[in-house]
């Protein structure tokens, strides 16, 4: 059977097995005008009268209609079947109206939805309208890009195509007006601003556009008031670093480093410190109930085969249970997922012990998680590294490049694995942190596809930022990326 494509979304055209078929004016108005018609059968003598625009009919005209119309007929039932398979029976079929004394010609266009344009942006365009956002859009994306014009604009303003062209019409603008509203439910802002600029363009006294505009610009002057450098990356990713606290990317999914037996035990700071990010997980986004983070961890665990299990007399407080540096447990808490991922090791004597080998191992098992279970939302990481459990070898500097590496070797690998990386970067850690030697990575490492592009904030160009890049030392037990209290 023949691949058919019709599109009417805008110039009609006709492919059949990915070949342009080339069709007559004609026969392309017979085609739209059996397209209006919505999959019921049209008469003869209305496809003579709508395709030839005939405002009237000649005495005994009705056989020199059935000839132009059957020739017509022929002609596209030759360019739906250029093999002879029979596919042009099968999409033109011919039936038989019973609308008066003698039963009258009619010939019917059935297409699936994967074969007809405007069918198929339906159908993404109604299950977007249901679906989550990050599907939604994903959905809504691609139905928009279907549309190249005017819905039948060979029809014109013909009677018969308004009704399609209205609905078509309608939706068109439902899809653009959801598609701002599920890329802004996703963070992202910058995604939803063109589309919304375009109908603004388009719709100048539209009050409900203008104030969603508004609202747009006014939602990216604030985040780029904290935006300190913006990259694109392959595949249409975005990197960000902000200033600010982890905690505060409402927007985002987060990503916290955990020690290889994932305790989360706050008490007197002795296993875990209460100013770690770990800690700070627990009160400010599991209400300070401990029990509620362990069991989702625990659950999350049981795919996950141990290392070992430590002895009672080894190491008499936390748990016991090592895993695999790198095992990442996606929780899900308040709509939005936090990527648990292992990264360092809680000796027996509760120091947490990492190095740059067991951290870019650990990122790199990181990023697939991000992509399977993230739903597509940005995703926001600290200096993970830099804190109580720091990577001596490692300063801020390096640690912040050495996240950047790895998830850009992902995006060439997997460029759906998050729309955007935002590295959070607490307003204390700045003046150690040099981002102009980010600035020189990015400027020098040709990323596939990439293209700059800073935000307004304060140091946002290919030199950006300042700092001392001093190596840190010492180390402790807790999470990476210091502690992320609230300003």
């Amino acid at each position: 059977m023949a691949r058919i494509r019709v599109s009417v979304l805008g110039p009609a055209r006709l492919e059949v097995d990915g070949v342009p078929a080339r069709l007559t004016p004609l026969t392309t108005r017979l085609l739209v005008r059996l397209v209006a018609a919505d999959g019921e059968p049209v008469p003869v003598r209305r496809l003579h009268r709508d395709v030839w625009a005939l405002d009237g009919e000649l005495p005994h005209a009705a056989q020199r209609h059935r000839n132009e119309v059957q020739k017509r007929v022929l002609e596209l039932r030759r360019a739906l079947d250029p093999a002879q398979r029979g596919d042009g029976a099968r999409v033109l079929r011919t039936e038989q109206l019973l609308a008066g004394p003698t039963p009258e010609t009619a010939y019917r266009l059935v297409l699936a939805p994967d074969e007809l344009d405007c069918a198929e942006f339906t159908d993404l365009v109604d299950s977007a309208l249901l679906a989550a956002p990050a599907s939604a859009a994903d959905r809504l994306a691609a139905a928009l890009a279907l549309v190249r014009g005017r819905p039948l604009a060979e029809a014109g303003e013909e009677d018969f195509a308004r009704p399609l062209v209205r609905r078509l019409t309608a939706l068109y603008e439902t899809a653009r007006r959801q598609l701002i509203r599920s890329r802004m439910d996703l963070g992202r802002h910058d995604l939803a601003l063109p589309v919304a600029e375009r109908m603004a363009r388009e719709r100048p006294d539209d009050q409900d556009v203008a104030e969603l505009l508004g609202a747009l610009r006014a939602r990216l002057r604030e985040r780029h008031g904290r935006e300190l450098l913006r990259q694109s990356f392959p595949g249409g990713g975005d990197l960000v670093v902000v200033r600010g606290d982890l905690f505060d990317q409402e927007d985002a999914n987060l990503v916290v480093g955990f020690t290889d037996t994932f305790d989360t035990a706050t008490e007197q700071d002795l296993v875990i410190s209460r100013e770690s990010v770990q800690g700070q997980l627990v009160e400010r986004l599991f209400g300070g109930e401990r029990k509620q983070l362990d069991d989702r961890i625990q659950a999350g665990l049981r795919a996950v085969r141990p290392l070992r299990t430590e002895r009672v007399q080894d190491k008499p407080r936390g748990r016991r249970v090592r895993y695999p540096l790198g095992t990442t447990v996606p929780l899900t808490v308040a709509g939005r997922r936090v990527f648990a991922v292992a990264y360092s090791r809680l000796g027996n004597d509760l120091v947490a012990r990492s190095g740059p080998a067991d951290l870019r191992a650990s990122l790199d098992t990181l990023w697939p998680a991000v992509a399977r279970y993230g739903m597509y939302r940005p995703v926001a990481i600290p200096l993970i590294g830099s804190g109580l459990a720091r990577i001596v070898e490692l300063d801020r500097t390096r640690l912040l490049l050495m996240i950047v590496e790895s998830f850009a070797e992902h995006c060439r690998r997997d460029p759906a694995t998050a729309p955007e990386l935002r590295v959070v970067i607490r307003p204390a850690d700045l003046e150690r942190t040099d981002l102009s030697a980010l600035g020189t990575y990015l400027r020098t490492a040709r990323l596939p596809g990439s293209r700059t592009g800073p935000g307004p904030g304060p140091g946002a160009n290919a030199d950006v930022g300042a700092g001392t890049g001093n190596k840190d030392t010492g180390a402790g037990a807790g999470d990476s990326g210091g502690a992320y209290g609230r300003r």
